[in-house]
C-alpha cells in the first residue's frame, strides 16, 4: 500500500467512526436537531448555504493568514532581541505570559474605539493570541544550540552576527516553525473570538456561526466543520514547509520528507 495513503488511512477511519457514532447517537437518543444535529443535517445544512458559508469563510481564511502572520513576525523578532538581551528577557517574558490571561473581550472595546470594525483589530486578537508559542519555542530553539558548534565558532573568531547566522538560526527555526504550527492551531478560534469581538456588521464565520447557534443550528454547526478542516489543512501546509525549509529537523525526528 502507498505509504501516503498508510499514514493517512487511520486518521480517515477514525473520522468516520466518530461520525458514525454521532449519527447513531442523534438517532437512537433522540436528541432535538436544535441542540445537536446529525452529520447528514450538517452535511445538507453546507450544501444548501455553500455560498453564504463560502462567503464569511473566505473573510476568515483572511483574517487567519494575516494574523499569524503578524503574529511570526513580532513573536520571532522579540523571540531574537530577548535572546540577545538577557535584561530584556527578564523584563518582558513575564508580561508576554501575562497577555494569554488577558480576556479578550476585555480589550476589544478599546481595539474597536482605536480602530474600527474593520480588519486590523481583528489581526491585533489573532496576533495576541497566537504570538505566544512562536515567541517561547524560538527562544528556547535559539538557547539550544550545540555548545561544540559554539567553540568551533569562537576558534574561527566568527563575530556575533555570524554565530547567530550559522549557528543559532538554523537551530531555532525547527523550534520556531514548530511553534508556528501550535499558533496556527490556536488562531482559528482566535478568528472566532476576534469576529465575535471586535466584529461589528463585519462578516465573517466566527460572526455567522454565532448568529446561526440558535436558530440555524445545522449550519452552525456546518461552519464550524468549515474551520474544524481549515486548521487541519493549514497545520499540515505548515508541517510541508517545515519539510523544505528545516529538513534537517523532520530527519532527526524520523519524520517522512
Amino acid at each position: 500500500m502507498n505509504a501516503r495513503v498508510t499514514r493517512v488511512l487511520p486518521a480517515l477511519v477514525l473520522c468516520v467512526t466518530l461520525l458514525g457514532g454521532w449519527e447513531l447517537y442523534v438517532d437512537l437518543a433522540g436528541v432535538e436537531a436544535d441542540l445537536l444535529p446529525a452529520p447528514h443535517a450538517v452535511a445538507t445544512a453546507l450544501w444548501n448555504s455553500g455560498s453564504l458559508v463560502w462567503n464569511n469563510f473566505a473573510v476568515t481564511a483572511q483574517e487567519v493568514v494575516l494574523g499569524l502572520a503578524l503574529a511570526l513576525v513580532a513573536g520571532f523578532l522579540l523571540a531574537v532581541a530577548m535572546h540577545l538581551s538577557p535584561l530584556l528577557r527578564r523584563a518582558v517574558y513575564p508580561l508576554a505570559v501575562g497577555t494569554q490571561a488577558v480576556p479578550i473581550p476585555v480589550i476589544g472595546v478599546l481595539l474597536v474605539f482605536w480602530w474600527g470594525f474593520g480588519l486590523f483589530p481583528k489581526l491585533v486578537v489573532i496576533a495576541l493570541i497566537c504570538f505566544f508559542p512562536v515567541v517561547v519555542t524560538t527562544v528556547d530553539g535559539l538557547a539550544a544550540v550545540d555548545p561544540d558548534q559554539r567553540k568551533l565558532l569562537r576558534t574561527l573568531d566568527a563575530s556575533r552576527w555570524q554565530a547567530f547566522r550559522f549557528a543559532e538560526l538554523p537551530a531555532a527555526l525547527p523550534a520556531a516553525l514548530s511553534g508556528a504550527r501550535i499558533a496556527l492551531a490556536v488562531g482559528v478560534i482566535g478568528a472566532f473570538i476576534a469576529e465575535t469581538t471586535t466584529s461589528g456588521a463585519y462578516p465573517g464565520l466566527g460572526r455567522e456561526i454565532l448568529a446561526d447557534v440558535n436558530f440555524q443550528t445545522p449550519r452552525a454547526y456546518a461552519g464550524t466543520a468549515v474551520l474544524f478542516a481549515f486548521a487541519i489543512a493549514c497545520f499540515y501546509t505548515l508541517a510541508f514547509a517545515e519539510q523544505r525549509l528545516a529538513p534537517w529537523s523532520t530527519r532527526q525526528r524520523g519524520e517522512p520528507h
